[in-house]
């Protein structure tokens, strides 16, 4: 098949998921366009079957904000035509849904389907404020299909949005050959030199991944045991939580690195992932310390109780509770015996639920149902796709 993909090219969960998964289907033989204002996050645009079109923006004296959207739709269109796709998946509801609905109907009466998947906040932050709720049900019922990584978020889209598209539940997911437990013995003594628990927290550092918390769980968690902390990410909740670790005198113990491209490996030397989000529709960073064989201790909110069993690969504790999750996590590392035991179920879990080799079909399916939707003569040039 040949894949337009549309994401956020920033750190954050919805363009990392994008972009694994336009990796993902490049390597089983299809050909993926991604159509985005800039690179995406972690892609490899030399890899066999994967081209980027850029989308450039100009701007005009007469437009106070450079009109995205239009440009999106345009470039869409385009490369539609000249490349022949056969569908469109946008990442994020807004604004790329609504590109994608300008870019379907410039083409009539070529048919260009378009799947959007949802991943959180284009449905729980912007899609609910009033001044987008009416274009963000909108774009996805235009849609000729569309998923959403959690049954949670399935929930919300259709109480909150009140959105009538059927929706499908396809989970994010994790390449377990890459990620797993990190035997890189000179990393981990590079930030640990003196043996020390390594606990690590990625995120964008927006205010709902609450890092601030972090800094204060670590803080308890280092008066009990020897340990460090890895913050890796960056945004505009890094400077507060830099103060915080300064504040209370942590800073020498606490490393800020930014964002980094070496995810699994940070990971893998890690004993614990701390993870206090006000709300998280699925969490792929849990995942991916899941399949490293890290427990995490986590918000009881949102998609996180259909990725994490609390007591089985980790612990969940509800929002705010930084007491709580200070003690929890004293209790999965002051016990290297039954860290290790949680670290083995979490990597099991995530190999038998979510690995890559298990959702990336139920994203093929999902592809070849929407482009059978206009009957038999559909179904002839599907057999000769796949």
């Amino acid at each position: 098949m040949k894949i337009g993909i549309t994401c956020y090219p920033t750190y954050g969960g919805s363009g990392i998921v994008a972009t694994e998964l336009g990796l993902e289907l490049a390597n089983r033989g299809h050909e993926i366009h991604f159509i985005s204002y800039a690179l995406p996050t972690r892609l490899n645009i030399s890899t066999a079957n994967i081209q980027y079109h850029e989308v450039v923006v100009n701007t005009y004296p007469l437009f106070d904000h450079p009109p995205y959207a239009l440009a999106l739709a345009t470039k869409m269109a385009e490369v539609a035509e000249m490349k022949g796709l056969d569908l469109l998946h946008c990442h994020y509801a807004i604004p790329h849904s609504v590109s994608a609905f300008l870019a379907k109907s410039m083409l009539s009466p070529r048919r260009l389907p378009v799947v959007t998947t949802l991943h959180g906040t284009d449905i729980t932050l912007v899609g609910s404020d009033r001044s987008y709720l009416p274009i963000t049900r909108f774009s996805i019922d235009q849609s000729d299909g569309v998923t959403a990584v959690s049954r949670f978020l399935k929930d919300e889209t259709v109480n909150v949005i009140g959105a009538k598209n059927n929706i499908e539940v396809i989970y994010n997911f994790v390449n377990c050959d890459k990620y797993k437990a990190s035997r890189n013995q000179q990393l981990k003594d590079h930030f640990a030199p003196g043996q020390e628990k390594i606990l690590i927290h990625v995120s964008n550092f927006r205010p709902v991944k609450r890092p601030v918390d972090v800094v204060e769980i670590f803080f308890r968690v280092q008066k009990e045991l020897p340990a460090v902390l890895l913050m890796v990410g960056d945004g505009p909740e890094r400077s507060n939580a830099e103060w915080a670790a300064r504040n209370n005198g942590i800073e020498k113990k606490v490393h800020f690195l930014g964002k980094q491209d070496n995810i699994d490996e940070l990971i893998g030397i890690s004993d614990l992932l701390l993870l206090p989000s006000e709300t998280e529709s699925f969490g792929l960073v849990a995942l991916e310390a899941m399949a490293c064989e890290v427990p995490v201790i986590a918000s009881n909110v949102g998609g996180l109780p259909e990725v994490i069993n609390s007591g089985v690969e980790g612990f969940l504790v509800e929002p705010k509770d930084i007491d709580g999750m200070a003690q929890r996590a004293l209790e999965v590392l002051a016990d290297e015996s039954r860290r290790l035991e949680m670290g083995k179920r979490a990597r099991l879990t995530a190999r038998s639920r979510f690995c890559s080799t298990t959702i990336i079909p139920m994203y093929e399916a999902y592809y070849a149902k929407i482009l059978n939707q206009d009957g038999t003569s559909q179904n002839s040039r599907m057999r000769s796709i796949l």
